[in-house]
């Protein structure tokens, strides 16, 4: 099951007196956009209601799941120990695509989402129009850069996960409650404001890639 940009479950059991949470938007949902419905044997029903339709279901036998078409050719876990300066400069070798587009390749390396790919950037000092094949490097001041930008990734997730995710519309967790990372941006969203590092009189600018907003600091990537 994948929720896509705004899919998302919601229980309904008439035995219990307390709901599992509360949404911070409520779902609005109208019924129209119920697409799956679970009837339990309890009475309970969980339903899967997506306004956008980005989500999707499928069934796979248990022992092919590594090798279905979901799963078969997406890239490493970022958060695992695969992750390193020497995977990066294997994987965009050669690679003249901008280096956010190549993060944002789920092939390469599997669970980076535009925000998280923004943030990793700018810690990076790492311009996110930069050639990605420019990291492939195996020595100097680039190969420097690649395990630099390998363990800020891993940074960038543990801390988001510590905040339980970026709030930004609809986003909550399963008890309902709200996640927090949305308040540490250091660019994203944060178009025509100074930027946050001490030393530099920049202002973060926004440009689109790939059809998505990429925010970053003209002055401090590179």
């Amino acid at each position: 099951m994948h929720l896509g940009m705004s899919g998302r479950f919601t229980i309904i059991d008439p035995t219990q007196k307390q709901k599992p949470g509360t949404f911070h938007h409520e779902t609005g949902g109208s019924s129209l956009h119920d697409h799956v419905v679970f009837h339990l044997e309890n009475g309970a029903r969980i339903i899967y209601n997506d306004p956008r339709r980005f989500g999707f279901m499928d069934i796979v036998p248990r022992n092919t799941l590594e090798s279905c078409r979901h799963f078969k050719s997406m890239g490493i876990e970022p958060l695992g120990n695969a992750l390193d300066g020497d995977h990066i400069r294997a994987v965009f070798e050669g690679k003249k695509a901008p280096l956010k587009a190549a993060l944002l390749d789920q092939s390469l390396i599997a669970g980076l989402g535009n925000i998280y790919v923004c943030e990793a950037l700018y810690r990076s000092g790492l311009s996110p129009k930069r050639r990605a094949g420019t990291l492939s490097s195996k020595r100097g001041a680039m190969q420097d850069k690649a395990d630099k930008l390998a363990d800020i990734i891993r940074d960038v997730l543990i801390e988001a996960v510590e905040a339980g995710g970026s709030s930004l519309r609809d986003f909550a967790q399963t008890d309902g409650s709200l996640g927090y990372f949305q308040h540490r941006f250091r660019v994203y969203d944060r178009e025509d404001e100074p930027c946050v590092t001490k030393s530099c009189a920049g202002t973060i600018k926004r440009i689109v890639q790939s059809g998505r907003s990429t925010f970053f600091c003209p002055k401090c990537q590179k």
